[in-house]
């Protein structure tokens, strides 16, 4: 079963996203603080990461860069959400993520892209 990590500080977002995911038969693994994010990467070891953009004090885009540059984790497929950011235009820079979805989110844009990102990855 794929895992997929949901990181966003919105109880509720997190709650409709593993509800969404593990009807679709994914493992959902979700993370409310991004300062935890590379913790719970390595206890999780997750296939492919959710990270929202606004997470209190953290820049989601920042953690993206980190995850995406890093040794152990650049592999790991990173899809970004936000209500209020527009990254489209910086999908193909160096630690750019790996996709972008607005919120609110059509719930077949997610797993569609959610399912190219586990394939590209495969």
């Amino acid at each position: 079963m794929r895992r997929i990590l949901a990181v966003d500080d919105d109880s509720d977002i997190l709650e409709v996203l593993q509800y969404i995911l593990e009807d679709s038969g994914y493992e959902v693994i979700t993370l409310a603080d991004g300062h935890h994010l590379f913790d719970k990467i390595k206890e999780s070891q997750p296939d492919l990461i959710l990270l929202d953009i606004m997470l209190g004090n953290l820049d989601g885009r920042d953690l993206c860069k980190s995850v995406k540059t890093g040794m152990e984790t650049h592999g790991i497929p990173v899809i970004l959400i936000s209500a209020s950011h527009e990254v489209s235009r910086t999908l193909n820079q160096t630690g750019a993520p790996d996709d972008f979805i607005a919120k609110p989110f059509d719930i077949d844009v997610l797993l569609r892209s959610i399912n190219r990102q586990l394939d590209n990855a495969a």
